[in-house]
């Protein structure tokens, strides 16, 4: 019996021993639970409580809804946990969006297609970055759109101050295109800033076309155009053609003139020479000299079919009976005319 009774007082010991173990083992596990739940929760608060701007980003705290303050500098800021504070991320880089095809009419009257393109960006200042949220609700493709209206609406207006030759020429000095894209940048940046808090950084026209009738007409303006400045250029090469023509001309004339005064006076000369020569030949032999001024003379008058009938005693047949001697004293002088 009392064998009995030990044994049972033994068993019911280890009974209490265990139950107290399992009993600091749920204790121990409760705990760390509650550490755990508390560790997480005091990260969650944490990490609902800091703020991280990276580079090329904007963050704007709002408080129950409302804009509290925007924090554009990078790196770990504060704010309250949530739900008392959220953070809505604003993207600062650059983004670039087109317009499409673009039907505007020119000051000419024609029609003419543009296409612009525009690189544009949320610049790094809160009052801008608070005019974009509100604007466009942080929605970069809802300020692209914005964007292609706005420009498409501005372009119709300046499109319509410029002639379509100076937007479309073979001759890069009559070309305005530049100056288009000016006016359209200064129409656009500041609306674009002041309503949407956007910054212009670039825009241009990225393609242009021209519809059936415009391109038509214009070709036919440019055929116009060539052929006017080749009847232009033609007219001028006639116009130097006929100048150095001229010049030719009054060259020919005043070296023509030169040439016959230089000749009239070497024929002068040579006449003076010459009738000098001859008065040295008659004072020398006056015979001889009239005998052959006389040849001279017949060969002159006297032809193949020349038929005369003259005295043979006068002059200057006379030589061809009486010699030179009847020349010389003639048909009545002393010395008769008779052959030697």
């Amino acid at each position: 019996m009392h064998d009995h009774h030990h044994h049972h007082h033994h068993h019911h010991g280890s009974d209490d021993a265990e139950a107290g173990l399992s009993l600091g083992k749920r204790r121990l596990r409760f705990a760390s639970r509650v550490l755990l739940a508390g560790f997480v929760l005091a990260a969650a608060g944490f990490a609902s409580a800091t703020v991280t701007v990276s580079a090329g980003q904007a963050s704007v705290v709002t408080r129950f809804g409302d804009l509290s303050r925007v924090l554009t500098a990078s790196g770990l800021t504060w704010k309250l946990p949530a739900p008392l504070e959220a953070v809505i991320p604003v993207d600062l880089r650059l983004r670039t969006s087109s317009t499409g095809l673009q039907d505007v009419g020119t000051r000419d009257g024609l029609r003419i297609l543009l296409q612009c393109y525009v690189a544009w960006q949320v610049p790094e200042d809160p009052d801008h970055i608070r005019q974009f949220v509100r604007a466009v609700r942080n929605d970069p493709d809802e300020a692209a759109r914005q964007l292609r209206s706005l420009v498409g609406s501005a372009l119709q207006v300046t499109a319509s101050s410029f002639e379509m030759a100076d937007l479309v020429n073979t001759d890069s000095g009559r070309q305005r295109l530049p100056q288009l894209e000016t006016r359209l940048r200064q129409a656009v940046a500041a609306q674009a800033l002041d309503t949407y808090g956007i910054r212009i950084v670039q825009l241009g026209i990225e393609r242009m076309s021209l519809p059936d009738a415009t391109l038509a007409a214009t070709v036919s303006r440019m055929r116009a155009e060539r052929e006017t400045a080749a009847a232009i250029r033609t007219a001028e090469g006639l116009r130097v053609a006929a100048e150095i023509r001229s010049a030719a001309a009054r060259d020919s004339r005043i070296v023509l003139a030169a040439a016959r005064t230089e000749a009239a006076t070497i024929e002068a000369a040579s006449r003076q020479e010459a009738a000098a020569i001859s008065a040295e030949a008659f004072r020398a032999d006056p015979g001889l000299y009239a005998l052959l001024r006389s040849m001279d003379t017949l060969n002159g008058i006297v032809g193949p079919n020349t038929r005369m009938v003259l005295r043979t005693d006068a002059l200057p047949f006379s030589v061809l009976v009486g010699g030179p001697r009847a020349v010389i004293a003639g048909p009545h002088g002393s010395v008769p005319a008779t052959a030697p």
